[in-house]
């Protein structure tokens, strides 16, 4: 699948994010939305389904979420009726913790943790789960690196189409999606890589589309 993404993008600016998602999974082929059940998850999440109802949803599900964490994705997983696929490190926490522990930011060790707990099973899921279209819940305001980011992007002709719906919406306008939509949120959420809410996880900017 190509995308002229340049065009793409101005057809699509300003435009609410439902309609994108509708035109990303109207563009054809096979779409996914990946999803780590963070706060403000559940928009992305139902704006898919009510564009696609058996969407494939990809949780990486690193074994490091919190209890709140876990049990947030369970109500919404029912909730939402979501065809969930989750994907695990082939190691389990347990045997980690035993090995290296959680390496801060500045341990070299902290890179092989990232691509053992996230970047490997990632990079797995979309071996498997081979996409045309990956709808991701990113937006400008949560890193400096997303401000520079495009809603619909492709890395190269026949790569998957990335599409970020809620790139350009405030913390305030995806408070006002939930409430609109009576859905819950969840901010009890620990992200083992990131440490900082404004570090980037490793994700976007490595696979870039």
């Amino acid at each position: 699948m190509n995308v002229d993404t340049e065009n793409a993008n101005k057809e699509l600016a300003g435009k609410h994010p439902q309609e994108i998602v509708n035109w990303a999974t109207g563009l054809g082929g096979k779409p996914i939305v990946t999803t780590n059940f963070g706060p403000y998850e559940a928009v992305i999440l139902h704006l898919a389904v009510q564009a696609k109802p058996d969407i494939d949803v990809v949780w990486i599900d690193s074994g490091y979420a919190t209890r709140k964490t876990y049990l947030f994705a369970e109500k919404l997983i029912t909730d939402l009726n979501l065809n969930l696929t989750v994907f695990n490190p082939l190691s389990s926490a347990a045997r980690r913790d035993a090995l290296m522990g959680i390496p801060d930011v500045d341990d070299p060790q902290h890179e092989e943790f990232t691509n053992q707990v996230k970047l490997e099973p990632f990079g797995r899921a979309m071996r498997e789960m081979a996409p045309d279209v990956w709808l991701t819940a990113v937006r400008r305001d949560q890193t400096a690196f997303r401000q520079g980011m495009d809603i619909v992007s492709q890395d190269k002709p026949g790569a998957v189409v990335k599409v970020a719906p809620v790139l350009e919406w405030t913390e305030a306008q995806m408070d006002q999606y939930l409430a609109e939509h009576s859905l819950p949120n969840e901010t009890n959420y620990y992200d083992p890589t990131k440490v900082l809410g404004n570090r980037e996880c490793g994700l976007h900017n490595r696979f870039t589309a």
